[in-house]
């Protein structure tokens, strides 16, 4: 085991220093690596450490003893009682310096609880928008006593620990003085008043959970996962807090044929040879009903057209996304007899294919 450290040194004060230079070290160090506050590996034994010193040299009697014998006079006066040291006789000390337990308050309003809530909309839905009807269960102010927790015309009564003010103060005589300390009400738990009365409904607590329908406009634009937030739909607060707000989480369904692209939509045009060829006007679907797409000669698989202004709308600003129409040119799996034909004399006329430029 490593030799103990000169009381003195361990305070950082010299032999002679007086009562009020040894009490303020203390302090200051006490503070510095009190486990409260320092979470550092060593802070523990060395506030053990501190108070071991500060117990003798703040004992006039003690600290003579210690000053003629040195640690060898500790066994039998003051050292034996630091071994398997707690921070119990000693908190008493720190609270007194540094004012004690914490000092207590009057609960103070409470905000209510976020809620969070998931809907599905369809394709449509989400570009255009929509109002729809979500069904929550949340915490609110219990209906046959309208938050107040008593019995129906009943009323709560003041706090005979506390006398109404939440706080019961207990003073502390240290070796400093007299010290106030002020803890919270263990009767009122810091509400200071009690309901002798609770009512039947919410058996005192003055709320309730019950199921609620919201009506929520779906605004233009929004995508898959967005968040939407409903303030003052959450749980309702306590002791005359705001009630906390309500997270709506969007699930968008997938279209039968189209997919979306930022605020761009993507559809996918099957043609056959003879389109792909001579080129055709033909009519694709749009989130707004049909319109006609003019192709001209030539299409290869993959080409796309757009179509301007027929997207998305965009969520923040003025306007839409486009829709581009895909090409995909079909073989077919089976012809008949004449259409075998006329294929094996085009055959012969357009040769090899060549790559398209």
């Amino acid at each position: 085991m490593s030799a103990k450290r000169d009381y003195y040194e361990v305070l950082g004060i010299n032999r002679n220093a007086s009562e009020e230079k040894i009490k303020a070290a203390f302090r200051k160090l006490a503070f510095k690596y009190h486990p409260d506050h320092n979470h550092d590996d060593g802070a523990e034994d060395k506030f053990k450490e501190i108070n071991e010193a500060y117990e003798v040299l703040s004992d006039p009697e003690k600290r003579v003893t210690y000053d003629r014998f040195g640690h060898s006079g500790s066994q039998g006066f003051f050292g034996q009682g630091f071994e398997g040291f707690n921070f119990g006789g000693f908190g008493d000390i720190f609270d007194a310096f540094f004012g004690g337990a914490t000092t207590a308050t009057r609960q103070a309003p409470q905000r209510g609880g976020d809620l969070h809530h998931t809907t599905t909309i369809t394709f449509e839905e989400a570009a255009f928008g929509a109002d729809k009807e979500i069904t929550i269960l949340r915490t609110e102010h219990c209906s046959l006593c309208r938050g107040s927790g008593c019995q129906p015309g009943s009323q709560p009564s003041r706090c005979p620990d506390c006398n109404g003010s939440g706080q019961v103060r207990r003073i502390q005589q240290s070796i400093f003085g007299r010290f106030t300390n002020i803890t919270t009400c263990p009767q009122c738990h810091g509400e200071g008043r009690i309901i002798t009365e609770p009512c039947p409904q919410c058996r005192g607590t003055g709320k309730e959970k019950r199921r609620r329908s919201i009506l929520v406009k779906i605004p233009a634009g929004v995508d898959d996962g967005s968040r939407i937030r409903l303030s003052g739909e959450g749980d309702v607060g306590a002791r005359g807090g705001s009630s906390g707000n309500l997270y709506l989480s969007l699930s968008v369904k997938q279209h039968e044929f189209f997919t979306r692209d930022g605020d761009d939509i993507l559809y996918e045009l099957p043609i056959n040879f003879a389109q792909a060829t001579l080129g055709d006007e033909i009519e694709v679907p749009t989130l707004e009903g049909n319109t006609k797409l003019k192709l001209p000669a030539g299409n290869q698989t993959g080409q796309a057209f757009r179509l301007k202004g027929k997207g998305i709308p965009h969520l923040h600003g003025r306007g839409r996304g486009d829709q581009f129409v895909k090409l995909v040119v079909v073989t077919p799996d089976s012809l008949t007899r004449r259409q075998r034909q006329l294929f094996e004399e085009l055959a012969k006329t357009l040769g090899l294919a060549k790559r398209p430029k």
